[in-house]
């Protein structure tokens, strides 16, 4: 493995340890595509860290629960900014 990609392995590792970070956020931070971050943490990183491996498996596992949560989440905002304002987006009035 080249040199740069152990240590982007490394860092995306202590990154999303450290921080509780989601995959898409790792992938925002280090610049790099949503499957490198997965690849890099789930099969190359269990050739070279097996413990470090598998505490990162149990934050994505930890994310992977928490999923449909924040997605409840993000729509509750979505349409409590939308009532603020007093617009709508989408829907299709109906004509008779």
């Amino acid at each position: 493995m080249k040199d740069y990609i152990h240590k982007r392995v490394m860092d995306l590792s202590t990154y999303i340890i450290d921080r509780r970070a989601t995959v898409r956020q790792a992938a925002k931070r280090f610049g790099v595509s949503n499957r490198t971050v997965h690849k890099d943490v789930t099969e190359r990183l269990y050739g070279l860290n097996r413990n470090l491996a598998r505490e990162v498996k149990r934050v994505l596992e930890a994310n992977k629960a928490e999923r449909h949560l924040r997605g409840g989440e993000a729509t509750r905002r979505k349409y409590q900014t939308q009532a603020k304002s007093g617009t709508k987006k989408g829907g299709s009035a109906k004509k008779t």
